[in-house]
């Protein structure tokens, strides 16, 4: 295979993240590539984060993201917390400055180990969300599933993290309700005309949420930092939670919270972990890989 380029699988809290080494190249990792790496069972992801050469000054990456479906995607918290680990790693630098489509984001990586990112600010303008309908007020916008007299899921709080979220409140457990079902039909409700991401969230206390979500253009995901995000903000936003939040985030095999805090000055700080798995070489236009050898391992 000619044209490789290095790639690592890794993980943020369990969303499955493909970090892609495009920098010194002009083309980038096609959606045919994409679909074809998300249906190898190995290199199956939630994001592909791949790294370009920056475009604008001061910026350390132009930053690329695909979900597995093929689409681009605008916001990835998740994923840029495994960007920064691997180029820690590579340059031994601790912070970061990335350019993506959703803005500037900075990101730094803590001496624990832990991985801070500025998600930036979050937007609650019904047309630059946006929803198709207009709402003056977005925290509770008029949608809802199931029966009309019972609806299983109603007046989801409404915003966009660089990406349009919808957070809709439960009093139950998340992994109670059969998301699988309901999330490609809200994620494609005609309310979203770009979609959207599907996260329910359940208040365990002012200082913590539990929360699940459909990932726009991924499906049903171990974890997604900017829905994360999304509900953190929705639930200080309402009232009913302080502007700093642990997020259990549900479905995750990962026992470990994400940090939320809003601060005064309007961004949106996530706090969490990042995990390398393994490392490849891959064709950016078909999806082609190999595997390196894994240490102490031996070739055939």
């Amino acid at each position: 295979m000619a044209g490789l380029v290095e790639f690592a699988k890794m993980n943020g809290l369990g969303n499955k993240i493909l970090v892609v080494d495009m920098r010194g190249r002009p083309d980038k990792v096609t959606p045919e590539a994409a679909i074809a790496l998300n249906a190898d069972p190995q290199t199956q992801f939630d994001q592909i984060m791949a790294i370009h050469d920056p475009k604008a000054h001061g910026t350390d990456a132009w930053i690329d993201i695909l979900n597995s479906d093929g689409s681009r995607a605008q916001a990835c918290g998740n994923g840029t917390r495994c960007v920064v680990q691997a180029l820690a790693a590579e340059t031994g630098r601790k912070a970061f400055t990335f350019q993506t489509v959703a803005g500037i984001l900075n990101a730094a990586e803590h001496e624990d180990g832990s991985i801070s990112v500025d998600m930036g600010k979050p937007v609650f303008a019904w047309n630059r969300i946006p929803l198709s309908e207009e709402f003056f007020d977005t925290s509770r916008i008029e949608l809802q599933i199931g029966p009309i007299d019972a609806p299983v899921l109603h007046s989801p709080s409404a915003m966009s993290m660089g990406n349009p979220h919808a957070i809709f409140w439960v009093d139950r457990d998340p992994m109670a309700f059969d998301l699988e079902r309901f999330g490609p039909l809200l994620e494609n409700h005609p309310m979203f005309p770009e979609k959207a991401n599907i996260t329910l969230a359940q208040v365990i206390s002012k200082e913590s949420l539990r929360t699940r979500t459909w990932e726009r253009g991924a499906g049903l995901t171990l974890a997604c930092g900017s829905a994360a995000c999304a509900a953190a903000v929705s639930a200080a936003r309402t009232g009913r939670t302080g502007r700093r939040v642990e997020i259990d985030v549900a479905s995750s095999p990962i026992r470990q919270p994400l940090v939320i805090e809003w601060r005064e000055d309007d961004h949106v700080i996530m706090t969490g972990p990042a995990e390398w798995e393994w490392s490849g070489r891959l064709d950016p236009r078909t999806g082609a890989f190999t595997r390196d050898l894994e240490p102490g391992a031996q070739a055939n």
